[in-house]
């Protein structure tokens, strides 16, 4: 039993977080949705993202489930962004920065049932450009993340993941008429992660991943949509006890959000269902997105 044990924690601490943790990147796969590449214009903006994963299924590198898994993952994250007026290659530069508070249960019958809560790891692009057209937005960042949370290797749920997290972000959104009411929004980001703490060297590999999304706006404040996020991992696991077996994340699902301009405001909600997961869990990632700017 106590190798069953240390071999379902193992693998939770690869997998457990399925899409909106994103398995072993760090990444919070389906956060931005529809116009994922548009950037905010000049001033200081403040964003929460409330953040609900639940899954009750863990895929193999075949997709077929396997085990008796449940996962309830919930994130409060609050985003700073800062757009200032300063060009480069005619695109305002900013930076922002993410604070995520994290809970997540989890149980694998009958090795273990486990909750924890705690600061995750927090997230800075200190490099942001935005560039908007007549009819089309484009954005570039340079970050990553820091393994500020807590993390212990033998209890999966910790709120850290134990590794830094180097990330490069482009996409862009192109409106589809003069009014800007259609659009169509992708952006792709490139994960490089360095060697897990107390892993003895091993270190999880590379991910690419897109986030896409199709919306009509209505009477100037509304705008309904759909939104997707696709992840792959291009670069095997290093290290000691690493495998070829490499994730792969799909989901997809509705999203609606009004702005209210009295209050320099804008809220969004969306769901979205995983499907055809690989080396991963599957389940759904529920977002309701608040954003405020100054």
């Amino acid at each position: 039993m106590k190798y069953v044990y240390l071999l379902a924690v193992l693998c939770l601490s690869l997998l457990v977080g399925g899409s909106a943790f994103a398995a072993s990147g760090h990444y919070t796969l389906g956060v931005e949705g529809i116009k994922v590449a548009s950037l905010p214009p000049e001033g200081f903006h403040w964003r929460m993202y409330n953040v609900l994963y639940t899954a009750d299924r863990m895929n193999d590198k075949s997709g077929n489930e396997t085990g008796d898994f449940k996962a309830s993952v919930y994130a409060l994250a609050n985003r700073f962004v800062y757009m200032s007026d300063i060009k480069i290659l005619g695109a305002n530069l900013g930076m922002d920065v993410v604070v995520p508070l994290v809970y997540t249960n989890i149980s694998m019958n009958p090795v273990f049932d486990e909750n924890r809560f705690g600061l995750g790891d927090i997230s800075m692009d200190p490099i942001l450009l935005s560039w908007h057209g007549e009819r089309w937005d484009g954005a570039l960042a340079l970050g990553g993340y820091f393994p500020t949370g807590e993390y212990d290797r033998n209890k999966p749920a910790s709120p850290g993941k134990g590794f830094w997290t180097g990330m490069a972000s482009l996409g862009g959104t192109i409106y589809l008429d003069e009014e800007k009411s259609w659009s169509v929004s992708a952006l792709a980001r490139y994960q490089v992660h360095s060697e897990r703490r107390d892993s003895n060297g091993f270190a999880p590999g590379d991910h690419f991943h897109v986030e896409w999304g199709i919306g009509k706006r209505f009477l100037d404040i509304f705008e309904v949509g759909i939104a997707g996020y696709n992840l792959w991992q291009v670069a095997p696991d290093r290290g000691r006890g690493a495998t070829n077996d490499r994730e792969q994340i799909n989901g997809i699902g509705p999203e609606i959000s009004v702005a209210i301009p009295a209050w320099q405001t804008h809220i969004s909600l969306r769901s979205l269902w995983e499907y055809d997961n690989r080396n991963a869990s599957q389940g759904n990632t529920t977002v309701l997105t608040i954003t405020k700017s100054f």
